[in-house]
């Protein structure tokens, strides 16, 4: 069995989430809770259950909405590069997404997002320069407008990212750690260029993954 636990702080509010994992033969069983379900006595809000089987699908189950979220993987050959698929669908909201990743090799991939009926479909191309560096532009066709993603890894576990929104000129900075043994953490510094006070939003994040 594995638990995680994280937390969210901002400046006006903070948030916490847990969740259990173990397996059930070939399938993965996961419950997930946020501070909702315990602040102010056990209650339904902000739970929710999964099933999984690696790699073939995954059913969500939002128990306060009674909604279903269900995805579907499959990994197919084309040219002799592996092309990674999913199909994930809303109930409640009737929403369908398709998505894809052709992996060209280490250091290229190339996707697509489209949600049907929306006209809106990403496209993003990733490239990583010696395993460190990595670059994603990203192409919204629904908005003709690019957002840029660059990351570096430094010192082994920590990353710092950058990105870049050209519709909304909203500027993302991203420090993070990941470690087994001390958890991991993210503090992310966000600016929008359009308004006159340019005040950054902060916030931060923890993590813990135990195993019982």
């Amino acid at each position: 069995m594995k638990a995680s636990f994280k937390a969210r702080y901002e400046p006006d509010k903070a948030a916490a989430a847990a969740t259990v994992a173990f397996n059930a033969g070939d399938l993965k069983l996961r419950a997930s809770m946020t501070d909702a379900t315990v602040v102010k006595g056990p209650s339904l809000n902000g739970l929710a259950l999964a099933v999984e089987k690696p790699g073939l699908f995954i059913v969500d189950y939002n128990v306060p909405k009674k909604d279903i979220r269900f995805q579907f993987m499959n990994s197919i050959k084309v040219l002799e590069k592996p092309l990674n698929l999913n199909y994930i669908h809303f109930h409640g909201d009737k929403r369908t997404i398709l998505d894809g990743t052709l992996v060209v090799d280490s250091a290229n991939k190339v996707s697509a997002n489209y949600v049907m009926g929306s006209g809106s479909c990403k496209l993003k191309y990733t490239y990583v320069h010696g395993g460190i560096t990595t670059f994603e532009p990203i192409y919204d066709t629904a908005k003709n407008a690019w957002d840029f993603m660059v990351s570096r890894k430094v010192y082994g576990d920590d990353v710092f990212k950058a990105t870049y929104q050209t519709t909304s000129k909203n500027l993302g900075l991203e420090w993070s750690r990941s470690s087994k043994l001390n958890g991991s953490f993210k503090i992310c510094a966000s600016l929008c260029l359009l308004e006159e006070r340019k005040i950054p939003k902060l916030s931060a994040e923890t993590s813990w993954d135990f195993e019982m």
